[in-house]
């Protein structure tokens, strides 16, 4: 019988020998864990009920080309990280970095797609985590970073979810629900509470296309795809047509594994460290999205592991695609 551990048995005797440490910060963290989660329910509670209707432009095209991905096609480079270029008939925004110059897959992919800033005209930053905002060193410093042979130093928006820097950008941080360059709008920031990582805003693309509906794109979907949802049909009236992006599904294996630890399994999930994602928690997502009646989902591999993604794609009922890096999706 094959045994799954999000944390290597290797580990094992320096937790066990580091425990008189470990017990009492774990105590500590657990209390402000189970506080920040009753805490962040609330507020994208208070936030969804005082959303109002946004004024979004009918689009006539929305087409995004994927930078950076976990699935790719020939010739372009995978890495556990998103990074898409949206473009509209009005413009067009990129939404996340991937791991931006601390990982090739980002210059690299973006050089085979011909693309620069110059092909969007704001960047949008999902949530600051590393694999979004550009890296390691961007997350501990809060400073977004891109790779120097994408940014043409133009100062062009920069809208994030919570306080941080982005050199070369007019940063611009989002308080609630507001339309952006491309005709596109934002979500504003939605909370989760992350029991290592803590408190964690996240905001998410909306636009409307016309004569189809509502088209939503997610970083990670850490507020989870039920909240993200609530806010989209509190901007518009429209029905959901297409929904794209992360949805956070490591239930079986991470993408990221670092130093025997499954990263995605132990450091994201929102839960408690000794809970895990499960398919009951699946379950409610593809409930969700079916009484959604979403016609597209284009779902993310970069913090989904294969056993999710098969069952989203076999029991969701409208049509269903891994996003690759190095194609584009007409919606």
């Amino acid at each position: 019988m094959a045994f799954d551990f999000r944390v290597s048995p290797a580990l094992w005797p320096v937790l066990a020998v580091a425990s008189p440490i470990v017990v009492p910060w774990m105590a500590a963290k657990t209390y402000r864990f189970n506080r920040g989660r009753r805490q962040a329910a609330q507020r994208n509670a208070d936030r969804i009920a005082a959303a109002t209707p946004l004024d979004l432009p009918s689009l006539r095209s929305l087409e995004i080309t994927v930078i950076v991905e976990q699935a790719h096609e020939p010739e372009f480079e995978g890495d556990a990280a998103v990074s898409y270029l949206v473009r509209t008939d009005r413009g067009g925004v990129l939404m996340d970095l991937g791991f931006g110059p601390e990982h090739r897959a980002f210059e690299h992919n973006a050089e085979r797609l011909g693309l620069s800033m110059d092909d969007a005209d704001a960047l949008l930053i999902s949530h600051l985590h590393l694999d979004h905002m550009g890296g390691m060193a961007a997350q501990r410093a809060r400073e977004v970073a891109i790779p120097a042979s994408f940014d043409r130093g133009t100062n062009q928006p920069c809208y994030v979810p919570d306080r941080c820097r982005a050199p070369t950008f007019d940063v611009r941080r989002v308080e609630g629900p507001m339309t952006v360059e491309g005709g596109l709008a934002t979500t504003g920031p939605l909370a989760r509470m992350l029991f290592f990582f803590g408190w964690l805003e996240e905001q998410a693309l909306v636009a409307r296309v016309e004569g189809k509906g509502l088209v939503v794109l997610t970083g990670c979907g850490h507020p989870t795809v039920e909240v993200i949802l609530q806010m989209a049909r509190k901007l518009s009236d429209e029905p959901l047509y297409a929904l794209g992006g992360g949805l956070h599904f490591p239930i079986t294996s991470s993408r990221l594994v670092r130093a025997g630890i499954q990263a995605q399994r132990v450091f994201g999930t929102g839960k408690a460290v000794w809970q895990q994602i499960t398919d009951a928690d699946l379950d409610v997502t593809i409930a969700s999205l079916n009484a959604h009646k979403v016609q597209r989902l284009l779902l993310s591999a970069h913090d989904t592991c294969d056993h999710a993604l098969k069952r989203l794609t076999e029991e969701v009922e409208g049509d269903v695609e891994i996003l690759k890096a190095g194609a584009s999706y007409s919606l």
